[in-house]
């Protein structure tokens, strides 16, 4: 685990647009550094559809992530992994060893929807 970080105000919490999106696609990723998919999420008509690389290969199959909700922060600039650039930060949270647990929702969402 690690310590909390620093206190922010509520407007910089605000700057950060954290959607749900629904995988549509999910693919192999062999070029990255660590083991990874490449993911295509569809965020609604707002943001559109985009590209993830997530570090997810230890909890979950490529099968099963399709048709997933997922949450992802939209509005990071698009980063370079590799020969793919992943466009939006899929979210989640370490395991006890770990490993990336995506974050989830308990109830049907639209997609889309912003975190608030």
């Amino acid at each position: 685990m690690s310590a909390a970080a620093e206190t922010i105000g509520f407007d910089d919490f605000m700057k950060v647009d954290i959607r749900l999106g629904r995988v549509v696609k999910a693919e192999p990723f062999p070029e990255a550094r660590k083991p990874a998919y490449k993911l295509v999420i569809d965020f609604g008509p707002d943001v559109g559809v985009k590209k993830s690389s997530a570090q997810i290969t230890e909890h979950y199959t490529l099968d099963e992530l399709i048709g997933r909700p997922v949450a992802a922060v939209v509005n990071f600039p698009p980063r370079q992994i590799g020969p793919f650039m992943s466009e939006v930060l899929t979210l989640g949270f370490p395991d006890a060893n770990g490993k990336v647990v995506l974050v989830d929702v308990d109830r049907d969402a639209p997609i889309g929807g912003r975190l608030f």
